[in-house]
């Protein structure tokens, strides 16, 4: 018997940015569990992109293409949903950033930001709510971040897109709230990218560590149960909330951090 999230996404069309790997391909992949067919997003080399979405396809017996679309043009979104077609589900998960402080930020990386981290998230937003307005059904989810919570210093770009990234999600849900949409957010915390994974390598040569002190040495300060969050525990909560015990979960601002924003 299917579950109540198979029995709602069974055939519904997902299109997830930045997803040929990390969060967004767990969320895909999580999303093509519950029989929904993929349009996976990136920046990746068209043999990657492609062996991707073959491979959830082969998987899960759905459909997955992949496009390589530059998300600081809107005109290339446009273009994008005008030939997948407005999606049913929406995941806002591809990001830039940059490090430096304010005064070290040079503009053009603070326009990149913005135009990948955020107004990219509106066009696809705007396009795909028609759409989702005429089927009666969606579901729009916006992947901000613990820094969309807490500030930080060194990446003013990230921070504030982040924390914007919350507003959008508020304006589209009370925009949408009897719809049959709902938009939410979640704000993960650390989760162990390849570049986490190279600093930590470099930290227990450095300091002849362990995996672990190096991985605990890494985290303090920032997730009190002292682990990674798991990118598959991040799809898991994508597809509930796309599912159907997720109908009445709208506007919502969800952290996945290991207790980090409770400190």
């Amino acid at each position: 018997m299917a579950s109540i999230t198979e029995a709602a996404l069974r055939g519904r069309t997902a299109l997830i940015t930045g997803s040929t790997g990390g969060i967004g391909l767990a969320v895909a992949d999580s999303l093509a569990a519950a029989g929904c067919h993929l349009v996976l997003h990136g920046l990746a080399a068209p043999g990657e992109g492609d062996a991707a979405a073959a491979g959830l396809a082969a998987r899960h017996a759905v459909r997955a293409c992949y496009r390589r679309v530059e998300l600081a043009e809107p005109a290339a979104i446009a273009a994008l949903v005008v030939e997948v077609g407005p999606p049913d589900i929406l995941v806002n998960n591809a990001a830039t950033r940059h490090f430096g402080t304010i005064e070290a930020t040079p503009p053009e990386d603070w326009d990149s930001d913005l135009a990948v981290n955020l107004s990219a998230a509106f066009h696809l937003t705007r396009l795909s709510l028609p759409g989702m307005r005429a089927r009666g059904w969606g579901r729009i989810l916006n992947m901000s971040s613990i820094y969309g919570l807490a500030g930080a210093t060194g990446r003013v770009g990230y921070v504030t897109t982040k924390t914007a990234l919350i507003g959008l999600t508020r304006a589209t849900a009370l925009e949408t709230a009897g719809s049959g949409i709902t938009c939410n957010a979640l704000c993960p915390g650390s989760t162990l990218t390849p570049n986490i994974a190279g600093r930590i390598g470099a930290a227990m040569r450095a300091a002849g560590l362990d995996e672990a002190a190096a991985t605990a040495q890494f985290l303090a300060g920032k997730q009190p149960t002292g682990r990674f969050v798991a990118a598959e525990a991040i799809g898991a909560m994508a597809a509930f909330l796309c599912g159907e015990a997720g109908r009445d979960i709208t506007g919502a601002v969800l952290p996945m951090d290991g207790g980090w924003s409770a400190m």
